[in-house]
């Protein structure tokens, strides 16, 4: 039981640190400038005739 409660509590602190760093960071990442044309063409990849 020892395992567990040292990672619930590395989960309970760290864990949702580098969780909200990370939704940050795709928050960041997707609003950042550039990202519309990147979008817009990987939204176009279907519609591509070979």
């Amino acid at each position: 039981m020892e395992t567990y409660t040292a990672m619930r509590h590395f989960a309970d602190s760290w864990g949702l640190l580098a969780m909200t760093l990370f939704f940050l960071a795709v928050v960041v990442f997707t609003l950042r400038p550039g990202a519309r044309k990147a979008a817009e063409r990987a939204a176009e990849i279907p519609l591509k005739e070979d």
